[in-house]
């Protein structure tokens, strides 16, 4: 009878999310460039060896970094409950480029995954097309419930104003990058969103 490995899959599992939190961890405080897989292996407190088992290069460390970022940023937005207003979610996409912006390194992080993933042929291109698709998805929901209170306008296409949200930040992360931080990303965010709001009262 062939022997069971009783428990090897999630003890697997675990220790490829502890791989993946000290990754994001060590790229945050010293940036995907200056990171090498044995600082990323200490921090984890497994050899060079064991992380190369689960993430062969540092290529695929980077792709499981980026979605790891996508998918806890798309939990921040349950914050904001059942029923938010416009107003509301505008306020949290600047609250959202903030919390980027105290992890400076995954800001850089998430544009390489993105230049990574426009290459079709890249590992990177599917997993990452998922997460941005199921992204989307979901801040358009929350822009729906928008329009069932009246805060955006009947008819109003909640997934493209959901790419809309997505493709600005994502832009300005860029910009930041580029100009070495001299780009005022929550001023960005919040002047994209007073064009959404009403005009105030004269």
């Amino acid at each position: 009878m062939p022997r069971t490995r009783t428990g090897s899959y999630p003890t697997g599992r675990r220790r490829r999310e502890r791989i993946v939190e000290a990754a994001v961890a060590q790229f945050a405080e010293r940036g995907y460039h200056r990171t090498s897989l044995a600082q990323i292996a200490a921090a984890a407190e497994i050899t060079e060896g064991g992380l190369l088992h689960h993430f062969p290069s540092k290529r695929h460390l980077l792709l499981a970094v980026a979605e790891h970022r996508i998918e806890a940023t798309a939990t921040w937005w349950d914050e904001l409950g059942p029923a938010p207003s416009l107003a509301d979610v505008l306020a949290h996409r600047a609250r959202t480029m903030a919390r980027f912006l105290d992890q400076p390194g995954l800001i850089q992080l998430n544009v390489l995954a993105a230049a990574e993933a426009a290459d079709p042929s890249s590992p990177a291109h599917a997993a990452l097309a998922d997460r941005y698709r199921a992204a989307v998805d979901g801040l358009a929901a929350i822009l729906e419930r928008c329009t069932d209170r009246a805060s955006l306008p009947a008819g109003t296409d909640c997934t493209a104003l959901a790419r809309e949200f997505v493709a600005v930040s994502d832009g300005l992360q860029l910009q930041w990058v580029l100009s070495d931080g001299a780009i005022d990303l929550v001023a960005g965010i919040q002047e994209h969103s007073r064009r959404f709001l009403p005009p105030a009262p004269t």
